[in-house]
């Protein structure tokens, strides 16, 4: 039972996980992405449709990515060039996909709800998808890339004091774009891994993974491996949720003790949290 409760917060997890880091790289540049539930569903959209049509599970991955990037690069810059508030930015981006996967739903399969079915990729065990592997080297590397490189050093800089890295030489959009894109590819390969394990794209399939990643960046204090920690929590909470489901407890209860946790949580971890101090400030030259 250990086992089994083990590898579902494991396949829980890695979405969070993939998000929440790509956040991390987004936030530390300067740009809030509340678009991640845009991104996810972008991704999942988009492996959908590669597998179904290619029957290749890589091109599935690839085309997947593709689509998280396109609406990443929208993403940054509607808010990086245009200037536009990046909330609103992203909540806009959010509907957007939301609409358009359906629309691509009812012209590519007929059904504004779900794909056809494909395959996804064929693992003996979840320790070995791919997927799941780039989710621990996306902490790994990302944790290497954000503190022990001179390209982490000019991303953190710009989310601190834009100013200071543009008189320094740097250039700001330059950084901030490459921190929403590298977050853009991370969240769509999260929804890559979703439509693979449940083996088609469904109507907002997302269900408020994004929201929850950007909590779990928060409490690890915009840190690959504070992300992730906290991510395995609330994929923890989740499966809980599952195994709870016998009966004996309000079911309505059970679906919002992730939820609840998630607010329990930020209650006691956000004001201790130090976002970057130029994090949502759009760069003025």
């Amino acid at each position: 039972m250990i086992e089994l409760f083990f590898f579902q917060v494991l396949r829980i997890a890695v979405p969070y996980v993939l998000t929440s880091v790509g956040a991390v790289f987004s936030e530390r540049g300067g740009v809030i992405n509340l678009a991640l539930e845009g991104l996810i569903l972008a991704g999942a959209f988009g492996a959908a449709v590669g597998q179904h049509f290619s029957g290749s599970a890589a091109i599935g991955i690839l085309t997947g990515t593709l689509c998280g990037l396109i609406v990443a690069f929208l993403h940054a810059f509607i808010t990086i060039t245009m200037k536009a508030d990046q909330i609103v930015t992203g909540i806009a981006i959010n509907i957007l996909v939301m609409g358009a996967t359906r629309f691509g739903l009812s012209i590519l399969f007929g059904s504004s709800v779900n794909s056809e079915r494909i395959d996804g990729l064929s693992v003996s065990n979840i320790l070995f998808d791919p997927i799941l592997l780039a989710a621990v080297a996306a902490v790994v590397i990302g944790h290497m890339v954000l503190f022990k490189t001179p390209y982490g050093l000019r991303l953190r800089s710009v989310g601190e004091s834009a100013e200071a890295v543009d008189a320094a030489g740097i250039q700001v959009n330059l950084m901030r774009y490459s921190g929403v894109l590298i977050s853009g590819a991370l969240a769509a390969l999260a929804g890559v891994f979703l439509a693979f394990q449940q083996h088609s794209f469904t109507d907002n399939m997302s269900a408020g993974r994004g929201y929850i990643a950007l909590a779990a960046m928060i409490i690890g204090k915009w840190t690959p491996a504070g992300a992730a920690l906290a991510s395995f929590m609330f994929a923890g909470a989740e499966s809980l949720e599952i195994w709870l489901q016998t009966g004996l407890i309000p079911s309505q209860l059970i679906q919002a003790l992730p939820y609840v946790v998630t607010l329990l949580v930020l209650a006691g971890f956000v004001g201790k949290s130090r976002a970057p101090r130029e994090v949502g400030v759009p760069y003025e030259k």
